[in-house]
């Protein structure tokens, strides 16, 4: 079937309320306005309990099918929160706020599913009970963990969850998903390198370059994804910091590096996080010096299961038709803070193409509004057909 009519007839009110959210941007936990807004809107639309600081400011709302025989609940999750970007899209709903931006598409996200919540409330054409979940805190602040701890799923007996993300580059209003992993790992490393300090020009030989240890550091980590990773998985290791000395004839007794991690397999994580630390240790060693990582794991792989990803690419076939919809799309190395939604239950994540324009985390970026009724008509769907009225 094609995109729900009651929830086209909802694309502009969606498209409102996403560009007041765009307005508006807030960060990582501090999303209180968009929260309760979204909270405000659910207990309009009357859902049955709606509950607000779950993960500091997160929001959940339970919507009961007319039917309960079948015992089922499954949860559906968006994200609100926005970046610490300045917007340059020009669009005349821009931000409101300097130096944060909604350049992820987190607004269009909850607009979607506050679409689909309102559709539900109204019609309630299902057997069993939807969650809402509405979160805060998924660029980098860990806020699907943060819900999950807050005892999500425990609390309304969640069984299965689900996620939506929209993809620029992927034709408009196609999806695409995948069993197994389909978003990377995302670790952060840090690495300290102790020398000795010296004259640089007079005294180079008296002294310990900690500069020169870390640029053969920099170089030596790279054989890692080429030489222990194995070329049939993948791995990236990117020094994206190098901060050493303060002066120009200084040689400095300290450098400081920092970068990022990301694989797609548990188990060649471990194996990078290890191989790191040894590397690092032993080139210093080698020039003399020491160095210190801390390694510090972020998110897990976004890892879909088996049977929800196929029940996910089903009830997008029934939106969009069999050819727009891709059921072994390629993993991306981006990450997603859902993968702890999905360490704790069943699930699936899926792609929502926004066709041609600026990647995600772009200061340009410009949300599709023509999705949204994609995206709320595959929310609706998949509680209707997960949990059917019969």
């Amino acid at each position: 079937m094609p995109i729900v009519n009651r929830v086209a007839a909802l694309s502009d009110e969606m498209a409102a309320w996403r560009h007041d959210f765009h307005e508006n941007p807030e960060l990582l936990y501090d999303v209180h306005r968009t929260a309760g807004i979204v909270a405000d809107r659910l207990r309009e639309f009357g859902c049955d309990e709606v509950v607000t600081g779950i993960g500091r400011t997160g929001v959940v709302g339970v919507i009961r099918g007319r039917k309960s025989n079948s015992g089922k609940t499954i949860g559906l999750r968006a994200d609100m929160d926005a970046l610490p970007m300045q917007e340059t899209s020009g669009v005349a709903y821009a931000s409101k706020v300097p130096g944060k931006m909604h350049a992820c598409g987190h607004d269009g996200h909850t607009a979607m599913l506050l679409g689909a919540a309102k559709y539900l409330t109204e019609t309630r054409n299902f057997d069993g009970t939807a969650i809402v979940i509405f979160q805060p805190a998924e660029e980098g602040g860990g806020g699907g963990k943060a819900m999950v701890d807050d005892g999500l799923m425990t609390r309304w007996g969640i069984q299965e969850v689900y996620g939506l993300h929209n993809m620029p580059g992927l034709p408009e209003g196609h999806f695409a998903t995948k069993p197994g992993a389909l978003l990377a790992s995302a670790d952060s490393l840090e690495i300290t390198v102790h020398g000795k300090g010296g004259h640089a020009g007079a005294g180079p030989h008296r002294a310990v370059d900690s500069v020169l240890i870390g640029s053969q550091i920099v170089n030596a980590l790279q054989s890692i994804v080429a030489r222990n990773v194995d070329p049939l998985k993948s791995a990236v290791i990117s020094i994206t910091k190098f901060n050493a000395g303060t002066a120009f004839n200084v040689i400095p007794e300290i450098a400081h590096l920092a970068g990022t991690v990301r694989t797609l397999d548990p188990e060649i994580r471990d194996l990078v996080e290890r191989r790191i630390g040894e590397v690092a240790d032993s080139v210093a060693r080698a020039y003399g010096g020491s160095a210190e990582t801390k390694y510090n794991r972020m998110y897990p792989v976004t890892m879909n299961h088996a049977r929800e990803a196929g029940v996910a690419a089903d009830v997008a076939r029934d939106v969009v038709g069999n050819d727009r919809v891709d059921d072994r799309t390629t993993p991306l190395m981006g990450a997603e803070d859902f993968s702890f939604m999905l360490e704790a239950r069943p699930g699936a994540f899926v792609f929502l193409g926004m066709g041609d324009g600026n990647e995600c985390h772009h200061p340009g970026y410009i949300f599709n509004d023509n999705i949204l009724g994609h995206g709320a008509s595959y929310w609706v769907r998949l509680v209707e057909k997960t949990m059917p009225a019969g």
